[in-house]
């Protein structure tokens, strides 16, 4: 049997994050947990300790698995078949959000933080078996109904959260080959239907709005009747959708270079909502500065590099695609994240893999990082 050969760069930035994120997403709820959340100070760290460890198995499990094992229609279409029945499930299970399996003891899972992995896993066994005819209309037919079927579950509960397995897969048949002018149609249709989308939720339209026009300037020289403002307006979800962004440049301009020190925002006494969650990078940025925010993007930076390099080296078709998906699933939602909080696009919640706090999305990276290091160990 041939000797694994551990990524070490890769495991051990895994490892770095991971406990950078577990001290982050301590010193971002523990003083708010008791007056905000009703909670003791150490829930939301303990919380995120024991998925950590449960998450490091699965990375491990997978890190040990030879990744060609899952070249098979088993590992292609089982996980995506448990994931659109767990979606369907979830719907009626959690009537106000359609987002969470609430679990005694346990806390929530997510299902659709597991469409990521499993659409990865469907697309790498999918393109090694259609590489050659990537572009013919069989192909592209059986590939866009995996996906829109994927993308049309998520997306009623949560429209971000479905762009990353969504731009995944658009991501990944590209560089397989598909043509330009199929990606034009589908991008059309994707464009189509995130404006569908946005429309139909007040909350979603009302993100866009608070900013591309927070003051409505713009949009009533046309709507002089105030039907979107009002429309908007009536949405139970809000509020002032402009006041995230606006708290969240606060606490990163407050950061400066230098931070104003571990453990003394601000802004995470409930200024900044979510400073554990999806703007946890704001609270990187305030309390660690510039260099902080920056060792976070170093990070994110090696799995990039780590990814594309197996993708060149692997010597199947299938491992390729399966780095290629994982590593560019992960850098989405990194990037996703962190233009939110810089106020560079519309608000919306994307966990930062492996420093939000989330026992869902902790799993799910990890695992897929598994899937990665498995790629490597196994490519020689």
């Amino acid at each position: 049997m041939a000797r694994l050969k551990t990524d070490w760069i890769l495991f051990l930035t895994i490892l770095a994050m991971t406990g950078f994120g577990i001290v982050m997403v301590y010193s971002a709820s523990s003083a708010a947990a008791r007056p905000f959340y009703h909670v003791e100070p150490y829930f939301f760290v303990l919380h995120q300790i024991v998925f950590a460890v449960i998450s490091f198995f699965v990375l491990m499990y997978f890190k040990r698995l030879d990744y060609r094992l899952m070249n098979t229609s088993t590992w292609a279409f089982s996980p995506l078949g448990i994931v659109l029945a767990s979606l369907i499930l979830v719907y009626f299970v959690d009537t106000k959000t359609h987002r969470w399996f609430r679990i005694p003891g346990v806390g929530s899972l997510q299902p659709s933080e597991f469409a990521k992995p499993a659409l990865v896993l469907f697309l790498a066994y999918f393109i090694s078996r259609r590489a050659q005819s990537i572009n013919s209309r069989k192909t592209i037919q059986q590939a866009f109904v995996a996906v829109a079927m994927l993308a049309m579950l998520v997306v009623v509960a949560d429209l971000g959260t479905a762009m990353v397995p969504v731009l995944t897969a658009v991501i990944v048949l590209w560089v397989a080959g598909l043509e330009w002018k199929y990606m034009l149609r589908v991008g059309l249709l994707g464009l189509m239907l995130v404006v569908i989308a946005i429309v139909w939720q007040g909350y979603r339209l009302g993100r866009v709005i608070a900013y591309l026009d927070p003051d409505y300037s713009k949009i009533e020289l046309i709507d002089t009747h105030h039907w979107i403002r009002n429309y908007v307006t009536r949405s139970t979800s809000i509020r002032d959708a402009s006041y995230q962004p606006r708290q969240s440049k606060i606490a990163v301009g407050t950061g400066g270079i230098f931070g104003v020190g571990l453990m003394q925002s601000r802004q995470k006494m409930m200024f900044l909502p979510e400073a554990h969650t999806d703007f946890i990078y704001a609270t990187v940025g305030e309390e660690l500065g510039l260099w902080g925010c920056s060792a976070v993007l170093i990070g994110f930076i090696a799995i990039l590099w780590r990814g594309a390099r197996l993708f060149l080296l692997a010597r199947d078709d299938f491992g390729k695609y399966l780095a290629l998906g994982v590593t560019v699933s992960i850098l989405l939602q990194a990037l996703m994240n962190i233009t939110v909080v810089l106020d560079m696009a519309p608000t919306k919640g994307f966990p930062l893999p492996m420093i939000s706090f989330g026992g869902s999305s902790l799993l799910s990276t990890l695992g897929s990082l598994g899937m990665l290091l498995s790629v490597s160990e196994h490519e020689g």
